[in-house]
C-alpha cells in the first residue's frame, strides 16, 4: 500500500536533516508520495527535487507551511503544487522570515527575564542556515537544562499564549489561501485540531478557496480523524496526512510516513491537481 506524507521539514526552516537527507530517509521508509513544508520558506525544494530524481517510485510535491495570524493564535495553511519562483510568493515568505528573526531576539529576552538567560550566538548555531524558528530556541533550553523534553519549552515557555511567546508579522488566513492560489498551488489547512472552532475557519477559507484540511496529521485519534474526514465533506474538500516531521525529537515525534491514510486521500489529491492542471515536478 502506498505510504504518504505530505508535512515535513528540513533544515532549511527548522527542522534537523537537509532536503536531499530527507528525500533519502523517505525512500528508505517505503514512501511513494511525499512534500517538504518548510515554514514560509521554499529554499529547500530545488534540492529535494535533484534528490527525488534518485528514487523513481517516490513522487515530491513542492510545497509550503505558511503562518498566518487572528485573534487568539495562529493558523497554518500547506500549499501544495506551488510555483516555488513565484515572485509574490518569495517576497511575502522573506518578509515573514525577517519577522520570525525579530520574534525569537525577543523571546530569548523574554525568557532571561524569567530566569532562563540562553546566548543567542547558540541559538544562532542550533538554526544553521535555516530560519530561525521556536523548536531553536526550545532546543538552547533542552541544552541548557532548563526543560527535561522538547515538548516542555512549548508548553511552558513558548507556545502562543506563553511567558515568552512574542508575536510576530503575520498575513491573515484568507489572504494566505489566496497568495497559494496565486502561486498556482492547491491550499490545505494544516492541523485543524490546534484552531479555535475549525468549523467556522473552514467555511470562511473555502469561500476563499481552500482546497483541503489535514485530517491524518501525527497523533490525531481516530475520533479526531472522523470529525475532520467529516467535515471535509460537508464542505467538499480533499483530506491530506502527515507527520509534521521535524527529526528534532525521536521520543516524541511521529516518524515520516506513520500518519497511516486510505489510498483514496492520495488518489483524491492527486486528481484535484491534475484537474487544475497542476503536476509534481518530478513524476516518480
Amino acid at each position: 500500500m502506498p505510504k504518504v506524507d505530505l508535512h515535513i521539514h528540513s533544515s532549511v526552516s527548522d527542522g534537523r536533516f537537509s532536503p536531499a537527507e530527507l528525500v533519502r530517509k523517505s525512500a528508505g521508509a517505503g514512501l511513494t508520495l511525499i512534500s517538504l513544508t518548510d515554514h514560509d520558506n521554499v529554499d529547500g525544494i530545488p534540492a529535494a527535487l535533484e534528490e527525488a530524481e534518485n528514487y523513481p517510485l517516490l513522487k515530491l510535491i513542492p510545497g509550503v507551511e505558511i503562518s498566518t495570524d487572528v485573534p487568539d493564535g495562529e493558523v497554518h495553511l500547506l500549499g501544495y503544487f506551488i510555483d516555488y519562483s513565484h515572485q509574490e510568493l518569495l517576497l511575502t515568505l522573506k518578509k515573514m522570515r525577517d519577522s520570525r528573526l525579530e520574534r525569537a531576539q525577543g523571546m530569548v529576552e523574554n525568557l532571561a527575564k524569567l530566569g532562563l538567560p540562553l546566548s543567542w550566538e547558540r541559538v544562532l548555531e542550533i538554526a544553521g542556515s535555516g530560519s530561525i524558528g521556536r523548536p531553536h530556541i526550545a532546543q538552547a533550553l533542552l541544552e541548557k537544562g532548563y526543560i527535561t523534553t522538547f515538548k516542555e519549552a512549548f508548553t511552558r515557555y513558548l507556545a502562543w499564549g506563553g511567558p515568552a511567546y512574542i508575536k510576530r508579522e503575520k498575513i491573515t488566513p484568507s489572504e494566505g489561501v489566496e497568495l497559494i492560489l496565486r502561486a498556482e498551488g492547491l491550499p490545505v489547512l494544516a492541523h485543524p485540531l490546534t484552531v479555535n472552532d475549525p468549523e467556522s475557519l473552514v467555511a470562511r477559507l473555502k469561500e476563499n478557496g481552500l482546497a483541503g484540511i489535514e485530517a491524518y496529521y501525527k497523533d490525531y485519534t481516530g475520533a479526531d480523524t472522523r470529525r475532520l474526514v467529516g467535515l471535509a465533506e460537508r464542505f467538499g474538500l480533499i483530506v491530506t496526512s502527515g507527520s509534521d516531521y521535524h527529526g528534532l525529537d525521536d521520543s516524541t515525534e511521529t516518524m515520516i510516513g506513520r500518519a497511516a491514510i486510505p489510498l483514496a486521500v492520495e488518489e483524491r489529491l492527486i486528481a484535484l491537481a491534475e484537474q487544475r492542471m497542476l503536476k509534481p515536478v518530478n513524476p516518480g
